[in-house]
């Protein structure tokens, strides 16, 4: 399995990429009444504030800055959404329309736990400092 863990870091990079920008743009919609999503009202709760959380940490996710946090963050907030909005309407996602929420919710939390990967705008910042350092 050598040939798979070759590109381990690349593979997680772009997995963090995708999941953070599709996050993000989900966010973004209910943010700001785009791509055909009605716009959340403003400070209202909990809409407003996870569509605040979905933009704003997805982006973060997406660029690789803060990332454990932001998908820590991101998953919870998925969690929240899961129990609280779809759990009351059945037993299974495939019923209560909680799928996407369920499967947010387990990638930003692989996310947090397996870091960056490639491309990172961490790895840069850290690679910068490191230069510096040796200088």
């Amino acid at each position: 399995m050598q040939v798979l863990e070759r590109f381990q870091k690349e593979v997680i990079g772009v997995f963090r990429i995708v999941v953070g920008f599709l996050f993000a743009t989900h966010g973004a919609a209910a943010l700001f009444g785009v791509l055909g999503a009605q716009q959340a009202p403003l400070f209202a709760w909990p809409g407003w504030w996870a569509s605040l959380i979905q933009t704003v940490g997805g982006a973060l996710v997406m660029i690789g800055f803060g990332t454990r946090y932001a998908a820590l963050l991101c998953s919870g907030s998925m969690a929240y959404a899961y129990f609280t909005v779809h759990q009351a309407g059945a037993l299974l996602p495939v019923q209560n329309g909680g799928e996407k929420a369920a499967l947010f919710c387990f990638a930003f939390l692989l996310i947090a736990f397996l870091g960056n990967g490639a491309w990172a705008l961490e790895r840069s910042a850290r690679a910068q400092q490191a230069v510096v350092a040796t200088e």
